[in-house]
């Protein structure tokens, strides 16, 4: 009989039914009732070919067929048993393969994996460079951070604050800006004064955060990302965070996103 034939559901109710030697009782443990017990066995009688199971005055009681495959079904079954405990424990490694703008991991990520490893500490991560355009299938990733308005085809969750702050040095006092391709003259929804007064033109937020702190000007930027340097002192808010069509985003496609050690990822990313 080819694998993918195999009656597995009555099967199962075989071994159930063969240990208690009762339908009532075998249909407790399975969370079913005695009728649907007695249905997966005529069926996987009519299946095999054989009868299974005999009534007597003393009750239930196993034939000469059943009792020839028990064993080697109960071996089959402590085997898949087996096969999901590795491929649990292969899950629970914590070896997580992660997709993140650099800037992220430099402003904000290290700092909080930095808590959840205390946490976990057989927890091991592959860091690897990523924005939008992500093949999670070629990069072997489990997720993936990004900017966005949205997880887009993926599962996913909103990580911080969807808020956008403009900032500058401590004490800056002129109108020179930075800008970043994500706060180019197409994102002004999200950014201030993108087409005027651009002294210097950087890769992204966090460099253009870095370029604020050393006095070059004033930069629009994610307030996840600015966040710490507000609070350390090194950089100042000019005026009030601001609603943002964007925020920072893990994805992943549903497979990945149903693991254990990603679901254990969102949870510590996305609390407050």
């Amino acid at each position: 009989m080819k694998r993918t034939h195999l009656p597995l559901n009555g099967l199962r109710v075989l071994d159930a039914a063969a240990r208690h030697l009762s339908f009532t009782r075998a249909a407790d443990e399975l969370a079913v009732t005695p009728a649907a017990v007695g249905q997966q066995i005529r069926a996987l009688e009519d299946m095999l070919g054989v009868v299974l199971f005999r009534r007597t005055p003393k009750g239930l009681e196993l034939t000469d067929e059943a009792g020839a495959g028990l064993d080697a079904l109960r071996s089959g079954f402590l085997q898949f048993e087996e096969a999901v405990r590795a491929m649990q424990q292969g899950q629970s490694s914590f070896r997580l393969t992660i997709a993140v703008p650099r800037d992220f991991a430099a402003k904000w990520l290290h700092h909080r994996l930095i808590g959840y490893a205390a946490d976990n500490p057989d927890i091991r991560y592959t860091l690897v460079s990523g924005d939008s355009d992500i093949d999670f299938t070629e990069a072997n990733l489990d997720c993936a951070i990004r900017l966005g308005d949205g997880p887009g085809d993926l599962e996913g969750a909103m990580i911080g604050p969807q808020r956008f702050v403009t900032v500058a040095a401590p004490g800056y006092a002129g109108d020179a800006r930075i800008s970043w391709p994500g706060c180019s003259s197409d994102q002004t929804a999200d950014c201030e004064g993108t087409d005027t007064g651009t002294v210097m033109q950087v890769a992204d937020a966090g460099l253009g955060i870095d370029a604020a702190i050393a006095g070059f000007g004033s930069v629009s930027a994610p307030w996840l990302l600015a966040e710490r340097d507000i609070a350390e002192g090194r950089l100042v808010a000019l005026g009030e965070a601001r609603p943002a069509r964007r925020a920072f985003w893990i994805v992943a496609p549903t497979p990945q996103w149903r693991q254990k050690k990603v679901k254990a990822l969102v949870a510590a990313l996305t609390q407050p």
